[in-house]
């Protein structure tokens, strides 16, 4: 029996890679990812399909949705990919990446009907409870910040397409591995094992406190997801979190005693200090050119904790969060990694904490298609013109119809070679074009002088498009380098068709 498909996206991102490795035994696995593969260290495998592609940028994902579609469809789709930073903002990658791009994968997904549609929320959504009450899978999604928003938009956005698109909300906790990969983690170990003058003060009482949930805790709980799919109910919130939450006060003592064998006393700063002092650290962190992560916002979440009951999810899953894996159990797997293996931990840390661009070469794949239909057209009047019968003789024998699907075979090549950023795509293609040309009685100099025109067409519109601005030496380079490329190869096939070229065994 063949595996069921499962469509990843964020793949690219720290838990996705973790899902992508651990599911890739059990499903095909179709992984979406604004990085390749090799760039984000992701899994590669027989059960993997990667696709380099930007939600925010819808049209990247329409001819992968088609190839998935050939491929037989979808059974399920985890949406992992979001963007979250911690500047306290109104970032507009909020709105294009976490709203705009999850409505992109839902309006594709519907076509191909998957069983069930997981989406990745967070209890971060939420406010932070009153003392004395708790986070439950009924607590409405009514945080401030703009990421919480960003996600009870999501939320809502799944209710208009549930006739269509099954889904479940998982709303989770904060997620963290044995090498940190959680900002505020990572940035709370790296001050308590300095040698700052900041390392042992704790803001408030140290009391503040999240609900930390380990990386295989959720790769297992999302396995768990997809096989109780048929007794789950379609917009159900589930919450994959531990119950408890770990406050600074309790993080500092066990990584102390981890790093150290001892639990020295915290310095507790009190919380009217805490405002001036982030503004101070900010002011002195602009003048040196390094602002710190900690901003002033985060003085109104001081000694705020965010206990959980997620005793419904337990019972609906029949799954747990394995205790080997809390956080103070795991703390001395951190703190030995942190000691023995410091550069590969800031490195790891530092790859969860960067904010991944659109790649320059999949926004030239965009300009490409957007334009696409008028370089074609233009391709295929400068083939039929009338002024240019002696320069294309041949082509003019050619319909429309034979010209229209030339002209956009070379341009659909030309972006896979771009998206990719495998010139050797585009030059396959040449050699194929010019054995098809070669038989029907084409020179190399009619073949390689259509091809000038496309490129010539393709690089005067785009770099004439405002929304080239900042990256035309980039297009300059994707697009005529790739044409070079295949020209290249037109002469030599040419070459080697008209007996000009002659490949000669080297002497031993």
């Amino acid at each position: 029996m063949s595996l069921p498909s499962l469509l990843v996206t964020g793949a690219s991102g720290f838990i996705g890679r973790h899902v992508v490795a651990a599911f890739q035994r059990h499903f095909r696995v179709h992984a979406f990812g604004r990085r390749t593969a090799a760039e984000a260290r992701a899994p590669e495998g027989p059960n993997i399909t990667w696709h380099q592609v930007d939600l925010g940028v819808p049209e990247t994902m329409d001819a992968v949705f088609k190839r998935i579609a050939d491929d037989g469809g979808i059974d399920a789709v985890l949406h992992l990919a979001a963007h979250y930073d911690f500047a306290g903002h109104d970032d507009p990658e909020y709105q294009r990446t976490n709203i705009d791009g999850l409505k992109a994968v839902l309006e594709r997904s519907r076509a191909l009907k998957p069983k069930l549609f997981i989406f990745a929320s967070s209890l971060a959504a939420c406010s932070f409870p009153e003392p004395g009450t708790v986070l439950t899978e009924r607590s409405p999604v009514d945080g401030k910040h703009p990421y919480a928003r960003s996600k009870a938009a999501g939320e809502a956005m799944l209710a208009k397409y549930a006739a269509e698109v099954p889904s479940v909300i998982v709303r989770l906790g904060a997620v963290y591995s044995d090498w940190g990969e959680f900002t505020p983690l990572y940035t709370l170990m790296r001050t308590w094992f300095s040698s700052s003058w900041r390392s042992r003060i704790l803001a408030g009482t140290g009391s503040a406190a999240l609900p930390y949930i380990h990386v295989r805790d959720v790769v297992s709980f999302f396995a768990r997801v997809l096989e109780r799919q048929d007794d789950l109910g379609n917009g159900e919130v589930l919450i994959c979190s531990p119950d408890h939450a770990t406050s600074h006060r309790q993080l500092f003592e066990a990584s102390m005693e981890a790093i150290s064998g001892q639990r020295p006393e915290p310095t507790l700063m009190p919380k009217v200090f805490i405002r001036p002092g982030l503004w101070a650290l900010n002011l002195l962190g602009t003048m040196l050119g390094e602002r710190p992560f900690e901003q002033p916002w985060m003085a109104d979440y001081v000694d705020k904790a965010m206990p959980v009951d997620a005793s419904l999810t337990r019972q609906r899953l029949g799954w747990e969060p394995n205790e080997r894996f809390s956080l103070l159990r795991r703390m001395p797997f951190l703190a030995e990694n942190l000691k023995t293996q410091p550069v590969e931990w800031e490195r790891r840390n530092l790859a969860a904490m960067r904010q991944v661009k659109t790649p320059v070469h999949l926004h030239i794949c965009q300009l490409i298609e957007q334009h696409e239909a008028d370089l074609v057209k233009h391709a295929v009047e400068t083939c039929v013109s009338i002024g240019t019968r002696e320069r294309f003789p041949n082509y003019q024998l050619f319909s429309v119809d034979e010209l229209t699907a030339s002209a956009q075979q070379t341009y659909a090549q030309l972006k896979n070679a771009i998206r990719t950023r495998e010139k050797a795509i585009f030059k396959e293609h040449c050699e194929a074009l010019a054995r098809r040309r070669f038989a029907r009685g084409f020179t190399v100099n009619e073949v390689v002088a259509i091809n000038e025109v496309k490129r010539d067409a393709c690089l005067r519109v785009l770099l004439r498009d405002p929304r080239a601005r900042g990256f035309e030496a980039a297009l300059l380079e994707s697009v005529n380098g790739t044409f070079r490329f295949g020209i290249d190869q037109l002469y030599d096939t040419f070459d080697e068709l008209t007996g000009r070229f002659v490949a000669v065994e080297p002497p031993g």
